[in-house]
């Protein structure tokens, strides 16, 4: 029941748009209190002015997640507005370059290292810490990719980060299982974010390859992401944990 997010403090980082953001609205529709986190603070402080226009409660806090300590404010800010901190959703990323692997620079591999991988790592590392010191569980959700899942041609420094990202989920979820904090990702396919958007407005065919890949013949939402994100967080997902789940119309099931 997804009612069991009502009255929770939430977290999301990448909150400025696309999934992040959905997925913040969606937990204030459904009674949490969201901390909405980005380094985008005109975005961030939109998406906390949607939820409050809806009738929701959100702070903003800016906040880069491949520098430690910008993450450990984010998570006292959660506890010094609302008490405590019950779901944590690390969605925020970035695409990095296009490049095959010879032609991968050591600069976009760092890059996509940090944010991408240490910056779901030090935010779980924080998150956890803080459940712990509660005492009566968590639940987090990462977003890793079906780049996670699968390999993709000309982007090695994303692909590598984000099956390190499922990697770290898993062994966060067993080493904490008896905590009672679950740890799982979602790994999105072709979703039209505004980076996705990026990329179509650069080469606009790569939309068609991407439909190809996708058999159920569109692009995903946002919100069906954010969706998913919410029930992994919910009682309804109390016996899942350690799971990487793709949500990208069929394209891993190829």
């Amino acid at each position: 029941m997804t009612e069991s997010i009502n009255g929770k403090i939430a977290l999301v980082t990448g909150a400025a748009g696309g999934i992040g953001a959905a997925a913040a609205e969606i937990f204030a529709e459904k009674g949490a209190k969201v901390v909405v986190a980005d380094i985008n603070e005109e975005g961030g402080k939109a998406t906390v002015e949607r939820i409050v226009a809806a009738g929701g409660e959100a702070v903003f806090q800016r906040c880069n997640v491949a520098v430690e300590a910008d993450v450990i404010a984010l998570v006292k800010r959660a506890v010094d507005t609302y008490g405590r901190l019950d779901i944590a959703f690390n969605n925020a990323g970035i695409e990095g370059e296009a490049a095959t692997t010879p032609n991968c620079t050591i600069e976009n591999f760092d890059l996509n290292i940090d944010v991408n991988l240490k910056g779901v790592f030090m935010c779980m590392k924080y998150q956890i810490n803080q459940f712990l010191a509660q005492g009566d569980g968590g639940a987090i959700v990462n977003t890793a990719s079906v780049a996670g899942l699968v390999a993709a041609k000309g982007v090695p420094a994303y692909v590598a980060a984000k099956h390190g990202v499922v990697g770290l989920t898993k062994t966060a979820a067993i080493e904490f299982a008896k905590k009672r904090i679950r740890v799982n990702a979602v790994c999105p396919g072709g979703i039209r974010t505004e980076m996705l958007q990026r990329a179509l407005d650069e080469k606009p065919w790569v939309e068609k390859q991407l439909l190809k890949l996708q058999p159920i013949g569109r692009l995903g939402d946002p919100a069906e992401v954010g969706k998913v994100v919410v029930f992994l967080c919910s009682d309804d997902a109390s016996f899942v944990t350690g799971h990487a789940m793709p949500v990208d119309g069929g394209c891993v099931a190829i």
